[in-house]
């Protein structure tokens, strides 16, 4: 494990015991939780699929998915939000696996998934562009990759300021994204969600979407 991943691993253990207060982590209000399943049902397929959760934190999306009838794979780097996630589910009655693991490389061996999905996660990857060859050489064919981003600020987490790069620090704009992923897929979409307050727990400014690829 190079420096700059025991920060980060050491960053989120660290963020893990608050994490979930933020109301798009913890999906506690009905409202924001209903909004997020929503959309998931809708981006994901119609049948049971395989579904890796790339950087899932602690798990409040792939508790959505695996409730939507899907088998569910999150990964972390941070063993505790690993842990919060592996409670999280077995407090809802549900199945899913949950890996401490590098995201960008994430430790299912020759595995394919029908479903890839990120959640905020690129922005704090030291190389996010090879982190999306990477995913995109982990699904199916026809397989989908979900990416839930933004671009909110031009600041980065702490681990960033020590004289390490993050490409992508602060979030990336939804064109800047289209064209790095458009190469590596068949077909992609891009559904702004700033204007639904729902899924944040208020209004917000900045720019935040998904993007929607098959390959």
């Amino acid at each position: 494990m190079t420096d700059l991943t025991s920060a980060i691993a050491g960053y989120w253990d660290a963020a893990a015991r608050t994490f979930d207060d933020e109301p798009d982590h913890g999906l506690r209000a009905e409202h924001t939780r209903a909004g997020w399943d929503r959309l998931l049902r809708a981006w994901a397929p119609s049948g049971p699929a395989d579904v890796l959760d790339a950087g899932c934190g602690t798990g409040s999306l792939s508790v959505l998915l695996a409730a939507a009838g899907h088998r569910v794979t999150g990964v972390d780097l941070a063993p505790q939000m690993i842990e919060q996630a592996r409670t999280k589910m077995a407090a809802a009655g549900l199945a899913g696996r949950f890996l401490v693991g590098v995201a960008s490389v994430p430790p299912t061996g020759g595995e394919r998934f029908d479903l890839l999905l990120c959640w905020h996660l690129v922005w704090t990857l030291p190389d996010p562009h090879a982190a999306l060859r990477e995913w995109v050489a982990r699904l199916r064919p026809h397989g989908r990759l979900v990416m839930v981003e933004g671009r909110w600020g031009e600041s980065g987490p702490p681990y960033a300021m020590e004289g390490e790069t993050l490409p992508w620090s602060g979030g990336v704009r939804a064109a800047d994204l289209v064209a790095t992923v458009r190469p590596l897929v068949t077909d992609l979409r891009v559904e702004p969600l700033s204007a639904d307050p729902d899924l944040w727990g208020g209004p917000v400014s900045d720019e935040r979407y998904a993007l929607i690829a098959r390959i």
